[in-house]
């Protein structure tokens, strides 16, 4: 059991509360996200573009930050982690990133910093020892082609700050995962006791294999084959895979990938109407709980290894019950 950024079904993502939440709720592990500021800081943001998790719109000294960019292809605008010093960061605070469905958790909105990688390296330290129960990290790479394509490579800032607080060498549970498996093989030659997931998503392909490779590269599809699966072996320990995958009719993913030696893991279990699959809906809108339970059931019936949850109560109370 997973808590994804801590807790974000009632705390805004990545924040402090949203990990000590999550702790306290049963949680094996939790995920945070890692992008990489102008100094080379890491912090934990879902992305490096912050303006839909934090408050910087609201700032005038940093209005001039505001910018387009091309991330993984895709243009994004607004204000971007690598355009800040970390201190200036430390002005600016956590907002829940779906206020519309999360209308709870956006009451915290505003009143908590953001937490770089260390912190919450820290915070899981200490919550497995007031918890009585180790207590892992899934820690997330982001945008590691993109990063390094502008001078911040990833891999020896993880390295460093995973050293520096005793994560690295297999003494507490650790799983570095990523959408892209070029960083997971730098990671792995840099010596980081950890084990290895490779994130696959419904549609598309790796943005560093994309461009290396262009349309050559293989797909996230394709890489759940059979065929996929067996170049994977020896490569990662396991992938993650959008529900979706698992959900989809007459698939084989979870015992093909374990007939290799494959972990599985699936992402996210979300019990509002707005994040389940049609059937599942329910009335009360997009914040309303739908019947998870059923979709749930689903996911479970594959034999997956683990899950990653947004509410770690219901996670617990489902998947361990």
């Amino acid at each position: 059991m997973i808590g994804h950024r801590g807790a974000p079904g009632y705390r805004p993502e990545h924040s402090r509360s949203s990990y000590e939440l999550a702790l306290a709720m049963g949680v094996d592990a939790v995920e945070p996200d890692v992008v990489a500021t102008k100094d080379g800081v890491l912090i934990v943001r879902h992305e490096n573009e912050i303006s839909g998790t934090t408050d910087v719109a609201e700032h005038p000294e940093f209005a001039d930050r505001k910018t387009t960019k091309r991330v993984d292809g895709q243009a994004l605008t607004g204000w971007f982690t690598e355009d800040f010093t970390w201190d200036e960061l430390t002005t600016l605070r956590s907002r829940e990133r779906l206020p519309e469905v999360r209308l709870s958790s956006a009451s915290f909105s505003g009143s908590q910093a953001i937490l770089r990688l260390t912190d919450v390296l820290d915070i899981v330290r200490e919550g497995s020892a007031e918890h009585g129960r180790e207590i892992g990290v899934v820690l997330e790479v982001k945008h590691a082609t993109y990063f390094a394509s502008i001078g911040l490579d990833l891999a020896p800032l993880i390295e460093r700050d995973l050293r520096d607080a005793g994560w690295a060498d297999g003494e507490l549970p650790l799983i570095v995962e990523c959408f892209e498996s070029t960083i997971l093989g730098q990671l792995k030659a840099r010596g980081i006791a950890a084990s290895y997931i490779y994130l696959i998503e419904a549609s598309g392909r790796p943005y560093d294999l994309f461009v290396t490779q262009g349309t050559r590269a293989l797909t996230y599809k394709a890489t759940v084959t059979p065929a996929g699966l067996d170049g994977l072996v020896g490569q990662v320990d396991g992938i993650s895979v959008n529900k979706r995958m698992l959900l989809a009719a007459g698939n084989t993913i979870v015992p093909d990938a374990h007939a290799r030696g494959l972990t599985v893991f699936t992402w996210t279990c979300r019990p509002e109407n707005a994040f389940l699959s049609a059937e599942f809906r329910g009335s009360g809108g997009k914040g309303a709980y739908g019947d998870y339970e059923a979709e749930w059931a689903v996911i479970a019936r594959t034999g997956v290894d683990g899950v990653f949850v947004d509410h770690p109560d219901l996670g617990v109370g489902f998947f361990r019950g």
